[in-house]
Formats: structure tokens, sequence, C-alpha cells
């Protein structure tokens, strides 16, 4: 199975992914507008592809949680549901097509974390994207194939070089010499390096490993502070972590929520909370470590920060 189809190719995943499985695949992308992406084609031609060449179906198109709480919940089912729904049926449905890796989210699971997630955990999203998610994974599970592979990953918060996020809004503050305020939270969360992210991706289509849902987290999970810490490692300086109390940055955070300030609710729960996400079923699986720690992946991407800052 040398040719592999790929939605979401223009994305921060699919660029990473074409550049770093374009030397062993021929990757073909999917996109709503094609015009101008090499090799890439539009969903309407791929749902008439068909009865040839063996081929993997990698779908990492989908519409990420909202921020800014502007989309709607239509947009949010439409995106990751229904899209997912139609390609898994293509999948089912062509005889050549043998692999179907669905980009999921460990929050199609749960928001919260009180303790370590594991795959085993009922659902109980709350988020229209996390309900939205959950609902394309049932699916796949209710129709599993015989004789086809079917790997659902859970990605915990991805980074690297190209991405945009948190990590990124934290690096510029730290940058600037500006003192971490939010230094009184206690937090411990997982995060996923994009070569990590890739490494898994490869191995599911070179290598025979069971189907089923696997979470996908760097080792070891990191404090807030400590990744304060990192990025100052990073920069070469000191950075200043300020214990702040929580009553009053709670408060600003409500504010932000009224105003559009840097910190709101959602922002400040994604800097300071607990998610720890366990990567043992799918290093058994794989029967591999994974090529980068925790800490060497976050301090390339601090590195790729720095080059753009």
């Amino acid at each position: 199975m040398k040719v592999i189809y790929v939605t979401g190719i223009s994305g921060f995943v699919g660029l990473n992914l074409l550049r770093t499985l374009g030397k062993k695949f021929e990757i073909r992308g999917i996109s709503r507008h094609p015009v101008g992406i090499d090799n890439c084609i539009s969903y309407e031609d791929f749902f008439m592809t068909g009865n040839g060449e063996e081929y993997g179906l990698v779908h990492l198109a989908g519409k990420a949680h909202d921020l800014k709480k502007v989309s709607t919940e239509k947009e949010y089912f439409e995106a990751n549901y229904s899209l997912t729904k139609k390609l898994y049926d293509k999948f089912l449905s062509d005889d050549s097509c043998k692999c179907f890796i669905f980009l999921s989210s460990v929050k199609a699971v749960t928001d919260v974390v009180n303790d370590i997630l594991f795959e085993d955990e009922a659902y109980h999203p709350t988020t229209a994207y996390g309900k939205s998610k959950m609902m394309a994974e049932k699916y796949i599970m209710d129709n599993s194939p015989s004789g086809k592979s079917v790997y659902i990953l859970r990605p915990c918060m991805i980074h690297g070089p190209g991405n945009k996020g948190n990590l990124n809004l934290l690096f510029s503050f730290a940058n600037h010499g500006i003192p971490y305020l939010l230094a009184a939270f206690e937090n411990k969360r997982s995060f996923l390096s994009i070569d990590n992210l890739l490494f898994v991706i490869e191995q599911l289509l070179l290598r025979s490993i069971p189907s089923g849902i696997y979470n996908v987290a760097d080792d070891d999970a990191f404090s807030t502070n400590e990744i304060i810490k990192l990025m100052a490692e990073s920069l070469n300086r000191k950075i200043q972590l300020i214990k702040v109390p929580r009553v009053f940055i709670d408060l600003v955070a409500k504010v932000g929520d009224k105003i559009n300030l840097p910190l709101n609710t959602e922002r400040l729960g994604k800097l300071t909370e607990n998610f720890i996400v366990s990567n043992w079923k799918l290093k058994f699986a794989l029967n591999s470590e994974l090529p980068i720690s925790t800490k060497e992946g976050l301090l390339k991407t601090f590195d790729s920060f720095k080059k753009i800052s």
C-alpha cells in the first residue's frame, strides 16, 4: 500500500505529514478547494475513485475547537461527524481502501480529567466539538469491517514548528520578558510533539497493528510552570513566576469573556487544567518507544517560535 489519501492536507498536521511521509508514500490530498495544492483532488472526485490500486485513507480534516465561540453546533457536526461518516462509508464500500485512520481528540471523551485518561473512559464530552468527535468515533466503532485496518487516534495538545495556539501566546509573553502571573495554579498536562504523532501514523500505515482506539501523547506530563521554565531555557533568560491570587485571576478571566482580553475563562482553563493522557496502550501495540521525549519536542517547538518572533 503505497498510495495514501489525506484529508486536511493543507493544515498543520497535514503539511507536516506530507513533508515526512511523502518520502515513503505517494501522498494525495483531498480538499474542498484543491486548486493550487499539488497532487490534490476534490472530495467529489475522491468519492468517485475505487476498484483500482490499494490505498489508505488518513482523515485529518475537521473543525477545531473555537476559543472565540463564534461557530455553531451545526458546523461542528457537519465537519466532524457528517464528513467522517461519508468518508468512512466510502472506506467500507471500496475494496481498494485497506486502512482508515481518523484523527479524533481526547476531547471526544471528556473535557475534564481528574486522574489519568485511558481509552476505556466512558464518553462524557460537554462541548459541541467533543460531542461531534464522539459521534464520529461511535459510528466507526459500530461499523467495524473485517480484513481491513481501522484506527481512531485521540491526540492531546499537538505542537511543533508552524503550530499556532496557546503555547505561541505563552512564548510571546516570555519572549518579551513579561512575568508569568499564573504560577499559583498547580497542574499537570500531557502534550504531543508533531514528530511523535507522525511516527505513530507512519507505523500504523507500514505495520500490522491491531485496529482500535489509541490515545496519542508524549511520555511525560508537564505543569504550565515547568513549560515557562523550559521557555526560559530556550530563550536563555530568566522569567519571573508570580503567584497572583487565583481568585483575582479568575475575575480577570471572566472580564476577558466580556471584552475580549487575551485571557478568558476558556484559555485560563487550557493553561491551568490537569489533563494527563496515558499512551500505554499505543506503545504496547507498537512495541516501541516514541522517537523524542516530551522535553525535546517542546524545546524544538520553542526554537521554531524564536525564528518567527
